[in-house]
């Protein structure tokens, strides 16, 4: 890989230290520009710098360059109800009883100190702020089948019961196969079922259909009611296609997922440009998710992600920031439906990216990538990935791919010594219908 020596000293002259003043984010504000799309990516699922720091540019974002929104990897109606919250809509009082619905594993993913007090600071901000100019919290993720026929139905009970009926019996569908989803693909896929294909996408062709005598009724919040009527219904129907993808390997599916997260992204951007809301929103989701696939192993793989379908659909309006960490701990669990725990996370690996980071003995930086990245970072090199799952003992094969990172990413923010963030609670989630959030990859 040539001479990392000198390639240590390029990354050391061109790096932007971080230093916890205000101005520490000026360099990536001006890059982003007008930019409508911010891609905030993070490369575990537990880790408190990355929350916190996506948090602080997040906040600018909004104050400075006009956001409107902020995405994230969670369920439609999970993150919805914190909407709601931010708002001032009728519903939750506290910003802790706005997390409540985040409660499949994992939790500490959405129910963390970090987004509670970002949460917090969305809601005091919007209290003073007009109606169209309050900045609101969406979910990308697809797991949530059930709750979201649930919540569809709850919407067309409201100001369709007709239609509630139609869509009700269709859904029936899925009760053969109880609350779990997975039983349902296993069986769709293997041709014990017809499966439900026809009965997920009727509803969401009538709501459609009917969006314009159902949005225009009272306003700006019948138009939301109707959006996250609307999501949902798309979610069931992307959910039905990704539980019957899961059996045929692991690229359809994940490329079903973020082809859905993305579709949701567009749709959120639209829905704020239609009701006079500012269109730029930031995402915040996994660096597996957001840094572009094809200069990845997924890539070659035949995997696709938001971060690729973004920059495809967005061009330049589009800006994708990465971020990596050397060592320190981490809240993981060690298996699927685990506790929550407090893991040390190893010292990278000599040679991989978090590696030369490390060499640059700052303690953290933000460095500009591209084209003007230094020559040497831009060979292919190993990169980590934490998810939900962290397990050091196997840290090579289950945590490292290799990728360009100067061609995935348009900057990257390095944190070398990283804490775990603080869960809400440490007990065991209780047992639910769907599955869990980031199932199967962890990411």
């Amino acid at each position: 890989m040539g001479d990392d020596r000198a390639l240590i000293e390029a990354l050391g002259k061109a790096a932007h230290p971080l230093t916890g003043a205000a101005s520490d984010y000026d360099p990536l504000l001006e890059r982003v520009g007008e930019a409508r799309v911010v891609l905030l990516g993070e490369a575990s699922h537990g880790t408190h710098e990355f929350y916190r720091e996506r948090a602080r540019i997040t906040r600018r974002l909004i104050e400075e360059k006009g956001f409107g929104a902020v995405v994230v990897e969670a369920d439609w109606p999970d993150a919805y109800r914190v909407n709601r919250f931010v708002r001032g809509l009728p519903g939750d009082e506290e910003a802790v009883d706005a997390l409540l619905g985040f409660k499949r594993f994992p939790t500490w993913m959405w129910r963390n100190a970090d987004v509670l007090d970002f949460v917090g600071w969305m809601r005091d901000r919007n209290d003073h702020l007009a109606e169209p100019r309050r900045a609101g919290f969406y979910g990308l993720d697809l797991y949530s089948l059930h709750t979201s026929m649930q919540a569809v139905l709850r919407y067309l009970d409201r100001v369709d019961p007709a239609a509630a009926r139609r869509a009700r019996d269709r859904y029936a569908c899925f009760d053969h196969f109880g609350e779990d989803p997975q039983a349902y693909g296993y069986a769709a896929s293997f041709g014990l079922s017809d499966g439900c294909q026809d009965d997920v996408v009727a509803p969401l062709v009538e709501i459609t259909r009917r969006a314009l005598d159902y949005a225009r009724r009272d306003g700006l919040v019948a138009a939301d009611e109707f959006f996250q009527a609307e999501q949902n219904a798309r979610l069931v129907k992307n959910a039905e296609a990704y539980y019957r993808a899961m059996f045929e390997g692991r690229a359809s599916s994940w490329n079903l997922r973020d082809r859905h997260m993305t579709e949701t992204l567009e749709a959120v951007v639209a829905h704020l440009a239609r009701t006079g809301r500012p269109a730029k929103v930031a995402v915040w989701a996994h660096n597996s998710h957001l840094g572009d696939a094809r200069f990845t192993e997924m890539g070659e793989g035949g995997e696709i992600n938001v971060g690729q379908l973004v920059r495809e659909k967005f061009g330049k309006g589009a800006v994708n920031i990465g971020f990596t960490t050397h060592a320190g701990t981490v809240t993981a669990a060690t298996d699927w439906d685990a506790p929550a725990e407090r893991k040390r996370v190893r010292p990278s690996l000599p040679g991989s990216y978090e590696g030369l980071f490390h060499d640059v003995g700052l303690s953290r930086f933000l460095l500009m990538l591209g084209p003007s990245a230094p020559a040497g970072l831009h060979e292919p090199r190993l990169e980590r990935a934490i998810g939900v799952i962290y397990r050091p003992e196997t840290e090579r094969m289950s945590h490292y791919f290799h990728a360009r990172l100067p061609q995935q990413f348009d900057v990257v923010l390095h944190f070398d010594e990283t804490r775990a963030v603080e869960p809400l609670e440490r007990v065991a989630p209780p047992v639910e219908e769907e599955l869990p959030e980031t199932y199967p990859a962890g990411v």
